[in-house]
């Protein structure tokens, strides 16, 4: 018997909820994950802009020509480096989480299209079962969902414009 008949989900597929919990659990295995504000996002990014990859390099080989720099930054180039090297393999980690959400969001797109089409299929059926009387128990479901379509369709009346309650220098 298949899955779709019997309902039972198939054991190695994770559901949202699965999902969801696995998630939360690498980010809290997970350091130095600090969601910024958007404030925060931009003066870092205009920061890097003015840095870019290839005058960071050069400037973190300074740090190698004399121990003076090393010193005088208060950083190590071992560790410098490895800084460097964790920020490429965390932007690997990051394009890949950016294709996952990505097809989660591709996939749940399909579901509410799927879910939509059904939707207007029952609908149409609907509509044509509820003319015969004897099936009259559908009227006031097919109305409710015409009431429905009807207000969504209504274009929202702009806000009214707020009263000036400045008060005018008299002439």
């Amino acid at each position: 018997m298949s899955d779709t008949v019997n309902n039972t989900p198939d054991p190695a597929k994770l559901t949202a909820e699965a999902v969801i919990a696995q998630l939360r659990t690498i980010r809290s295995q997970l350091e130095d994950v600090a969601p910024l504000s958007k404030e925060q996002r931009t003066l870092v990014k205009n920061r890097l802009r003015k840095q870019t990859k290839p005058v960071v390099e050069a400037s973190i080989n300074v740090i190698g020509v004399l121990d003076n720099v090393s010193q005088a930054i208060g950083q190590p180039l071992d560790d410098v480096r490895q800084l460097q090297d964790d920020s490429l393999r965390w932007d690997a980690v990051a394009d890949e989480a950016r294709a996952f959400l990505k097809g989660i969001e591709g996939a749940n797109l399909n579901r509410r299209h799927r879910l939509a089409l059904i939707a207007t299929q029952a609908y149409t059926i609907g509509t044509q079962l509820a003319k015969d009387p004897a099936k009259a128990v559908l009227v006031p479901h097919v109305e409710e969902v015409k009431r429905l379509k009807g207000v969504s369709r209504r274009k929202k009346a702009p806000p009214a414009p707020a009263p000036d309650t400045s008060t005018a220098p008299k002439a």
